[in-house]
């Protein structure tokens, strides 16, 4: 089976009703990034933080999976399929997609912050984070989550799964946030790449791309149909 790598945004999960900051003019969920999404912003204010990662928690619960999603899945009839996602929800996990790598952490898990790299502690996590709740290393409880100013310790496999694709897409991101959006320049050369979005990213070699310019859960069918062509 040929491999099928595809990066996936906001854009996806917007479709489910889970908003992104860059809606917004910089807020997410009426705060400032800075507030709720940086190392320095959750020692400043632990319990802001964590509650406000404990309403997003409810509201990926309440989402569900839309039908780009699902055509994604549907896509493992036909190829090997990879997910890489820049988002922390689990609508691809929950739509039957088998092979998924979250860039920027995963809603439904915590760590201790004194371990703020350690994947391997990250532990499942349903319900909310209790203020001053504490990991057995002594250390607070915070949300699994890559945030601005971290590092993305998947990169490195992100990078190797992309230069190993027969076939790439990318469907509901901007490519403006890094080191993600430099994923697309580790696409073989002569590799079919499609990408799907209500507004076309910037991309300077335009040649090799195929453009389908509409939401996610009408374009990822069209994208689908194309790639079971090629």
């Amino acid at each position: 089976m040929k491999h099928l790598v595809v990066l996936t945004g906001a854009g996806i999960s917007a479709e489910s009703g889970l908003k992104t900051f860059r809606d917004s003019d910089g807020l997410w969920e009426n705060y400032r990034v800075e507030d709720v999404a940086t190392p320095g912003a959750f020692r400043k204010d632990p319990t802001l933080v964590n509650r406000f990662y404990n309403e997003r928690r409810r509201q990926v619960a309440a989402a569900v999976p839309n039908k780009a999603h699902e055509s994604l899945a549907a896509l493992e009839a036909n190829f090997k399929v990879t997910i890489i996602t820049q988002n922390i929800d689990d609508l691809h996990e929950r739509a039957g997609s088998s092979k998924v790598l979250h860039l920027h952490g995963e809603i439904f898990k915590k760590r201790s912050a004194r371990q703020p790299h350690a994947d391997h502690l990250a532990v499942p996590v349903l319900d909310d984070i209790p203020e001053g709740a504490q990991a057995p290393d002594g250390g607070l409880w915070r949300p699994h989550i890559v945030w601005f100013e971290e590092d993305v310790p998947t990169i490195a496999l992100a990078t190797h799964l992309v230069s190993t694709a027969d076939l790439f897409m990318v469907v509901g991101t901007s490519l403006q946030v890094y080191p993600a959006a430099g994923l697309i320049h580790y696409v073989r050369q002569g590799v079919p790449k499609i990408v799907v979005d209500q507004t076309i990213p910037l991309i300077h070699d335009r040649s090799s791309w195929t453009f389908i310019t509409k939401p996610a859960t009408e374009g990822v069918p069209v994208a689908a149909r194309t790639l079971l062509e090629l």
